[in-house]
Parts: C-alpha cells; sequence; structure tokens
C-alpha cells in the first residue's frame, strides 16, 4: 500500500514544486488530501471511504449543526456494519478486477518501440538520483546506429557518441508530459 501511494504521490509532487526544489512541502497536504478522497478503480472506494465509512467533508462544505442518537451506541453499531460491508464489497471488486486478467491491464498502453536512424530522443537518466528529478535527459540525442533494443547515439552538439537502450522520441515525451498535466 505505502508503495502504491509513493509511486502516485512523488509524480504528483514533481509536478507541482518550483525549479529550485525547495517548495516541495506546501503541497504535501493538498496532495495527500486529492489522493485519499478519489475513487481508486480496484476497490471502487476512495481510502477515506475505507476508514472512516463516508464521503470527507471538504473545507467548503457547510457543516450540520444537529446530531441525533437514539442510544449511544447506534452509531458504533451502524459503523462496525458498514466498514465490515465496504470491506466485502472492495474485496469483490479487486476479484472482480482481476479475474486473471492482471498481465493484459498491467501492460495496457506499454509498446515495444523501434526507433529509426537520425531520429531525435531523450535518453533515460541511469544512476544515483532523487525521485523528483528528470527521468529523462533535457538534450536530444541522434541515433546513428540501431540493433534493437540497443542503440548508438550522439550528441548533436559535442559530437559524443554513446550506447543506450533506454530511449524515448520526443514526441513520446510531449504527449507524456502534456498528459500529465
Amino acid at each position: 500500500m505505502v508503495e502504491r501511494f509513493n509511486a502516485t504521490f512523488v509524480p504528483q509532487l514533481a509536478k507541482l514544486q518550483d525549479r529550485e526544489h525547495n517548495n516541495w512541502d506546501e503541497y504535501l497536504l493538498p496532495i495527500g488530501f486529492a489522493y485519499n478522497t478519489e475513487i481508486h478503480a480496484t476497490t471502487q472506494y476512495s481510502p477515506y471511504q475505507l476508514q472512516f465509512r463516508r464521503q470527507p467533508h471538504l473545507p467548503t462544505d457547510e457543516s450540520s449543526t444537529s446530531f441525533i442518537f437514539n442510544k449511544p451506541n447506534d452509531y458504533y453499531d451502524q459503523l462496525k456494519k458498514g466498514m465490515l460491508r465496504s470491506f466485502n464489497n472492495k474485496h469483490v471488486n479487486i476479484l472482480l478486477l482481476d479475474n486473471g486478467n492482471t498481465k493484459v491491464i498491467m501492460t495496457n498502453g506499454v509498446t515495444d518501440p523501434h526507433y529509426k536512424i537520425n531520429a531525435f530522443v531523450l535518453i533515460k537518466s541511469h544512476g544515483l538520483k532523487t525521485k523528483l528529478e528528470q527521468k529523462y535527459s533535457i538534450t536530444p540525442k541522434i541515433i546513428i546506429k540501431e540493433q534493437h533494443p540497443t542503440y548508438w547515439v550522439k550528441d548533436e552538439h559535442t559530437q559524443i557518441a554513446n550506447l543506450e537502450c533506454m530511449l524515448m522520441t520526443l514526441d513520446q515525451y510531449l504527449f507524456l508530459k502534456q498528459r500529465d498535466v
């Protein structure tokens, strides 16, 4: 659960911070709230609903002025019954979604791109880096030799050649940037 949250949280945080990487903490609460109140595809519930068995109250929502309980124990019994029902529904939704289609779901949209010589591509950054750093190089490289899935590229300005495997065309990069906005 934590890994899934981090995989969702970090890209959202990276989109909002400034170039100096010094204001990321301003966005922690709004991104956390957005994640906790969004309905997840696998469970068909938001994490907030699973935890509290009700819709979240937004800061702009009008607050209730009266509460009525016939017996002090009513609230607890209803909460317990509702949470059990949500828990069972969540498991049914996950099983229906899985139903042997995990590979299809995980590989949906995954392609095996082939690049041509003289195509401009971005190189995937490898090695030690922080979570908020760019995943691909900023400056495009030119493919000089192709032997799929390995390509030899050179820098347009320095004319230095490298051997690379993880590439992305500029069109793919622009599409992903536009989709993430």
